[in-house]
């Protein structure tokens, strides 16, 4: 195969920034319709709750697979049908009267078809960044950021004047000409002559991940960052709903716009310093990462007690900047300290997990919504949840970072 430009990796960048847009924009859609779907099904608050948690453990389930997938076969092929596969599961979704179609289209279909997507995207450009992995990392992040508030109101506003039908025929639909897209010009990076292919058996990166402290710590650090991630994502528009008598279109763009602005510029600043600051001390990604936790923290409690809408966008505007320094340096700091040719394989083991765990926020805070009333109660147990793993990052940064790092790369 010929060697590919020097200039092409950021085109794989901006192939995958649109990819990965695609990826998130498409789960946000389900949580910005989310009440629509409820009424027009007549289901309940923890009824509609589990087919986010199907989503997530079918998710969970399937992403080892997509990891050894990954790093067995051509990671341009798993990207591009992987988003050729969730966008058709998606357009389906529309189709859905009823919680067990919702859980066949939504959970298992659309879940397991970005399964595959995660790792060999994630692993594909880092292949293509290695000196600018964490800049590459964190622009590549902000896609994640413009999704969730394009597809938060967007979705909304299809919803609330065509049906909520139509938002999923609409997301299903860009997915497909963007995977074509993807077969046309995506392409896998050369391997260095006389390099054999890497044959990993499907559990090596779950024993690589699990007995290399820094890599563990990035995924219990992960766990507890998609918990409160999930939860805020599913329920918040339904918080500003009902608390602030917001449209749907008004709850999906208000409870990401703030968020995600914040976060596009904390994710550009901490890609940035982490690059710079790992070039003398590898161990400050996960300083970052851990600061950006307990910082983030600080802010969640405010949003259950606030009574100005502008003091709670203050508030989703603060968590959303400080979020996005762990954002930053999740596959950075776990390619730091895991073997090249077996990063998605890592990455597919650290999805699981937080996934797994993740998965069951929807459904507690639903839980706890049904027996209080309100939504309230919940935001001091994730600020409380997220400040644990932040003080953890610090300490396994200290005591086994550069340990861990030095026998990868001494």
């Amino acid at each position: 195969m010929k060697s590919v430009s020097k200039y092409y990796k950021w085109e794989v960048l901006a192939l995958l920034w649109v990819a990965y847009l695609l990826n998130q924009g498409d789960r946000q859609v389900f949580n910005s319709v989310l009440p629509l779907i409820r009424d027009s099904l007549s289901l309940t608050d923890t009824s509609v709750s589990l087919i986010a948690v199907f989503f997530n453990l079918f998710y969970a389930a399937m992403v080892p697979i997509g990891g050894w997938v990954g790093d067995r076969f051509s990671r341009k092929w798993v990207t591009t049908l992987s988003i050729l596969f969730w966008s058709i599961a998606t357009m389906f979704t529309g189709l859905a009267n009823g919680v067990f179609m919702l859980i066949l289209t939504r959970s298992i279909a659309t879940g397991g078809g970005e399964a595959f997507f995660g790792p060999a995207n994630y692993s594909l450009l880092g292949q293509y960044h290695t000196d600018t992995r964490a800049r590459a990392m964190s622009i590549h992040q902000t896609s994640y950021y413009v999704g969730v508030i394009l597809a938060g109101w967007l979705a909304g506003y299809i919803g609330d004047k065509l049906g909520w039908q139509y938002a999923f025929y609409i997301f299903g639909g860009a997915g497909v000409i963007w995977a074509v897209v993807m077969a046309i010009r995506l392409k896998d990076l050369p391997r260095p002559e006389g390099q054999p292919a890497a044959k990993p058996r499907i559990w090596d990166g779950f024993k690589t991940v699990f007995t290399t402290p820094t890599a563990l710590m990035v995924t219990l650090g992960f766990c507890g960052f998609i918990f409160v991630i999930t939860g805020y994502m599913t329920w918040v528009p339904t918080f500003l709903q009902e608390n602030f008598g917001q449209t749907g279109a008004q709850a999906g763009l208000h409870s990401m716009l703030w968020t995600y602005v914040a976060a596009f510029a904390g994710v550009l600043l901490a890609g940035m310093l982490s690059d710079k600051w790992a070039a003398k001390d590898p161990r400050k990604r996960m300083i970052i990462q851990g600061a950006g936790l307990i910082f983030g923290a600080a802010f969640l409690p405010f949003m259950g007690s606030a009574t100005n809408i502008w003091v709670l966008y203050l508030c989703f505007a603060g968590w959303g900047f400080f979020r996005a320094f762990f954002d930053a340096n999740i596959y950075a700091a776990l390619y730091d300290v895991t073997p090249e040719h077996l990063h998605a394989s890592c990455a597919s083991a650290m999805i699981m997990t937080g996934f797994a765990v993740g998965a069951t926020a929807p459904y507690i805070l639903a839980l706890i919504k049904e027996a209080t009333g309100s939504l309230n109660a919940t935001f001091p147990i994730l600020g409380a949840i997220w400040l644990v793993c932040g003080l953890a990052c610090l300490w396994v940064s200290r005591k086994h970072y550069n340990k861990d790092h030095n026998k990868i790369y001494s």
